[in-house]
């Protein structure tokens, strides 16, 4: 291996593992088992790290948005301008900038599917079929639900955290339970039914390559979809590349970057650039064809 792509994991490792303690620096709160109650609550975090996570000091911006769309009908039904705005500023700040870097560099969660996905076992691709899933989550569960179905006083529920997010049960649920009896003599159904699907996905994140982030996850199909307009970009020179696939073979999405560079599939690990034979493959923030041609040695 190259020392420039050495250096490249290495970094990006450093960058998931900074980014998973720096979201939860409220030791203090998990150690007495309580969900954080910092002063920077408020804020969207860039990537998916549950807002009840007991150490969390931000907030998940997909748990951020639903909670903006269930209160809504009874924000304007009781004369208040709270639109959730800043949520969906926040996520298009995100979006604009980075695409799904977040997704590559950030997220704790796509950190603990590329460690469990290193378990020595028989590995299979995610079907291309079930890739679509994530749109149906994203407008279903996310979108509509919470806006739509609400009680008598005009409040909905956040459907996706609430009965999916295999994320918010291991950061928040498994967590609270552990520490927590209070909490731990009030399980039932709901949190049986949400333990069983992160034990799936664990188990399928130890034969897939990020099997979540590909098929459910709402927070990376929305940033998925700026990877077309975003200020990072991935370049590739058709007139180097050879076609020989060896970016498909360590794509943990299991794209051909080179026919698709602005896919909304791709997380921006760059590990496409690191194994090309034939450096076709460049990444920067807003290249300009210049740029691109002397980084790549056209």
């Amino acid at each position: 291996m190259k020392t420039g792509d050495l250096k490249t994991r290495i970094k990006r490792r450093i960058f998931q593992v900074a980014a998973t303690l720096g979201f939860n620096l409220d030791f203090l709160s998990l150690m007495k088992g309580n969900i954080s109650q910092a002063k920077t609550k408020g804020l969207c975090l860039p990537a998916l790290n549950c807002y009840s996570c007991p150490a969390a000091i931000g907030a998940c911006p997909l748990g951020a948005l639903q909670n903006s769309l269930n209160s809504l009908r009874y924000n304007l039904g009781a004369g208040q301008k709270k639109l959730g705005l800043y949520v969906v500023g926040s996520l298009g700040l995100m979006g604009t900038i980075g695409g799904r870097l977040p997704c590559g560099w950030l997220c704790p969660f796509g950190l603990l599917q590329e460690l469990v996905y290193r378990i020595p076992l028989p590995k299979i691709q995610v079907p291309a079929f079930l890739t679509y899933l994530r749109y149906i989550i994203l407008v279903f569960l996310v979108l509509l639900l919470p806006l739509l179905v609400v009680d008598a006083s005009g409040l909905g529920w956040p459907w996706f955290c609430k009965w999916v997010c295999p994320a918010g049960t291991l950061e928040a649920g498994v967590v609270l339970a552990a520490l927590n009896p209070a909490i731990r003599g009030q399980l039932g159904f709901l949190f049986a039914w949400k333990l069983s699907l992160l034990i799936l996905f664990l188990v399928w994140m130890a034969i897939s390559s990020r099997p979540f982030c590909r098929t459910v996850c709402p927070l990376g199909t929305i940033l998925g979809f700026f990877n077309r307009v975003s200020a990072f970009r991935m370049r590739v020179d058709l007139e180097r590349c050879i076609v020989c696939d060896a970016c498909q073979k360590v794509c943990p999405v299991n794209i051909r970057i080179y026919k698709d560079p602005d896919s909304s599939q791709c997380v921006r690990c760059l590990k496409c650039e690191q194994v090309c034979p034939t450096v076709c493959i460049s990444h920067g923030f807003r290249l300009s064809e210049k740029e691109a041609e002397q980084i790549t040695g056209a």
